[in-house]
């Protein structure tokens, strides 16, 4: 059975929950704009969302509008503004700041001018102003992309022209320089990495860039960053204008192709806005520059099983929860079957597959836009309708009335203030850091008296007991037919301690008062447990464990002691599912999925279902299937019971069949070859680097 692989036959053969998550799409109201080309989009405080500028294709105009979203009531509205209302563009960025401003900068007027403008909205009250800037201004561009970090905006990259102004040649930029937003001084330019229409984002203490397309018009898929900790320049100070660091070099012009320079999107306009001109920049681009301060490093993925493709379909890509999320969308050629969302943990850089995309997509949708909330847990999607018959008056194709919403926890993310902290400045990078929500703070001087005796001086006051782990047939395995708890029901009664129970765990009272509820509740009453000072939970000891530690440190990281299993992180899954525990439900579902692998994910499989984490259920079902001569050879696979083993053996296509010996070789090698075909591996973030490993290349 080594060598051989279940097959399945179509994708209709799959069952599915009634309750499985889909995505919605709801449709726009109000002011619905035009599917504008290059606006810029984003998400603000109290859900809203702001479009400023950009090119409708239909109509030949560049506009300087301001649109509000309202994301609780889905309707469009052109706001009113006041002030130095900026001229028309597009390709600029409008980066949020101290969470009520909007500042734009750069951009492609009407008349192929690059700007380098600084404009300032107060979202408040929609006055525009133009602060007093210092230092030597960047050159005019297009097509770039900003990030705000410790009161600078970092402007990298994008597109400008050389010329008499008119953009008669298009050059790829591979600069860098940020504006001090305290004292509103541009810093020196320094040589980066050549990238237009790509994503910058700072982690860590590290700016990273991903995406876009370089000088060649080529998809990068090459993943840039800078360490920004320790370099004087871009600590703050500003090199005077005109001087040259020892290091320059001379960099050679970048120019686009024709094919580019010729595109609609850099084309001349007839506007009847008049162009912010005044902020015109015309450079020459011969002149020496600096190499950026700091370490630069770059990674290169070449292939992979989960790897997303950025040579088809419609690439977003956003920052989120210490994770790079890469969302293809479906477009003319493109079908939503092979789409996806994928995610690279940039503490291991690591890709993983979230969903497919016929699991989020629907036919007969254009996605143009794309903006997560400010927690990283939700995604919002602007696009159009495609179906004439389903619209009054024909397509839609040219208004952004439809919104797809997104649940990012729905496919196993954190969010930003549950995600795991970027590695310290002198630690090893990538790490692989098997845990999250790591130890730090007030849970580590905790845990120094989780589970110590009252004789040790720990203070523990109150004693919890377990089913021993080398009892066969513990609760947990016989509540494996009962569904999962519903927030309303009530937990399963303690029961009495008898010759299975483990050896006692030393707690304190207030932590459990503080960090459970349920035990608030029954304290609160006055059970038999307040009296006795003992209380006995029918789940496993290593679970019980594993669950009464997080209480104490707010964390499930792989600590060689505590919650080191993934067996007890399922465990504890459902103990958080019954003791509706969201924080702790979140956590596990996030670990169990990076850390599927053959030997426990039959049993992730069986617990997710338990729970109702259909997300995580399917996941390791396509794992179980993926190595079914291994997983059903497994203490876990022959640990689940009869309905369950019937159960997952029902996942497989009804037209499914095993394969073996040279059929097996020559499905893998029309497959394109030994690359694509799954390789037996350990855990599902080694299964998903079996092809990037040999094809990674870092500098």
């Amino acid at each position: 059975m080594q060598d051989t692989y279940l097959m399945p036959a179509s994708q209709s053969g799959r069952r599915r929950s009634g309750a499985d998550y889909r995505p919605s799409i709801k449709k726009a109201q109000g002011h619905v704009p035009a599917c504008l080309v290059n606006a810029s989009v984003t998400y603000c405080s109290n859900d809203r969302i702001y479009a400023f500028g950009g090119f409708d294709q239909f109509t030949d105009e560049v506009y300087n509008h301001v649109l509000k979203l309202d994301l609780e009531t889905l309707r469009w509205e052109l706001m009113d503004n006041y002030g130095d209302i900026p001229g028309v563009r597009m390709g600029h960025t409008a980066t949020l700041y101290q969470g009520d401003k909007l500042i734009v900068f750069g951009g492609e007027n009407e008349h192929r001018e690059y700007l380098s403008d600084v404009v300032i909205l107060d979202l408040n009250t929609f006055h525009w102003t133009l602060p007093e800037i210092h230092g030597p201004d960047p050159r005019g561009r297009a097509r770039h992309a900003a990030v705000i970090h410790e009161d600078k905006l970092f402007i990298v990259g994008g597109v400008t022209g050389v010329g008499a102004g008119t953009g008669e040649k298009n050059v790829v930029l591979d600069d860098l320089n940020y504006l001090d937003l305290q004292t509103w001084t541009w810093s020196r330019t320094w040589s980066f990495t050549a990238r237009f229409d790509h994503t910058a984002w700072v982690w860590g203490t590290r700016l990273w860039i991903f995406g876009g397309l370089g000088p060649n018009m080529d998809r990068s898929t090459d993943i840039w960053w800078l360490d920004l900790k320790g370099s004087p320049s871009l600590a703050g100070n500003t090199t005077p204008q005109g001087s040259v660091n020892s290091l320059a070099l001379n960099l050679s012009t970048a120019y686009l192709p024709d094919s580019m320079s010729s595109s609609p999107l850099l084309s001349p306009r007839s506007g009847t806005y008049a162009a912010n001109s005044g902020s015109v920049q015309v450079r020459h681009l011969g002149r020496r520059k600096p190499v950026a301060p700091g370490a630069i490093s770059c990674l290169h993925f070449e292939s992979g099983p989960h790897v997303p493709s950025l040579f088809s379909g419609t690439h977003f890509h956003s920052f989120a929860s210490g994770v790079l999320l890469d969302l293809i969308t479906p477009s003319e050629t493109v079908r939503s079957h092979d789409c996806n969302l994928s995610a690279l943990e940039l503490s291991s850089l690591r890709w993983q597959r979230l969903a497919d995309g016929q699991e989020i997509f629907r036919p007969g949708y254009r996605w143009h836009y794309c903006t997560i909330n400010d927690a990283g847990t939700k995604a919002w999607l602007l696009g159009c309708s495609l179906d004439v018959a389903n619209v009054p008056g024909g397509s839609d194709e040219n208004h952004m009335s439809e919104v797809l919403i997104i649940d990012l926890e729905k496919y196993g993310l954190l969010g930003n203030g549950l995600s795991a902290e970027a590695p310290e400045p002198d630690a090893p990078w990538p790490s692989d850091q098997s845990g999250l929500s790591q130890v730090s703070g007030l849970g580590t001087d905790l845990a120094a008296v989780f589970d110590q005796p009252p004789e040790s001086g720990s203070g523990a006051d109150f004693i919890v007991t377990a089913i021993r782990d080398d009892h066969e047939g513990s609760v947990s395995d016989d509540m494996s037919e009962t569904p999962a708890a519903s927030p309303t029901q009530a937990p399963p009664k303690f029961v009495e301690a008898n010759a299975w129970t483990s050896q006692p765990i030393h707690v304190h009272k207030i932590i459990l008062q503080l960090r459970w509820p349920h035990f608030k509740r029954l304290y609160s009453a006055q059970m038999a447990e307040y009296h006795t000072k003992r209380m006995h939970v029918p789940e496993p000891y290593s679970v019980v464990r594993a669950f009464l530690y997080y209480l104490y440190t707010d964390s499930i990281a792989g600590h060689p002691e505590y919650c080191s299993s993934v067996i007890d992180v399922a465990g504890m899954l459902v103990m958080a599912n019954l003791y509706d525990m969201p924080r702790l439900r979140l956590l596990c579902v996030n670990r169990l999925s990076r850390e599927l692998d053959v030997d426990n994910a039959a049993i992730v499989w069986e617990r997710a279902g338990r729970t109702n984490e259909h997300w995580l259920m399917r996941r390791a079902a396509q794992f179980c299937l993926t190595y079914w001569g291994r997983v059903v050879r497994t203490e876990g696979f022959k640990s689940l019971s009869h309905k369950s083993l019937i159960e997952l053996c029902e996942v497989v296509d009804t037209e499914g069949r095993i394969i073996a010996g040279p059929e097996l070789e020559m499905v893998a090698s029309a497959a394109d070859g030994d690359r694509t075909r799954p390789r037996l591996g350990s855990t599902a973030d080694e299964m998903s680097e079996l092809g990037d490993d040999e094809g990674m290349e870092i500098s």
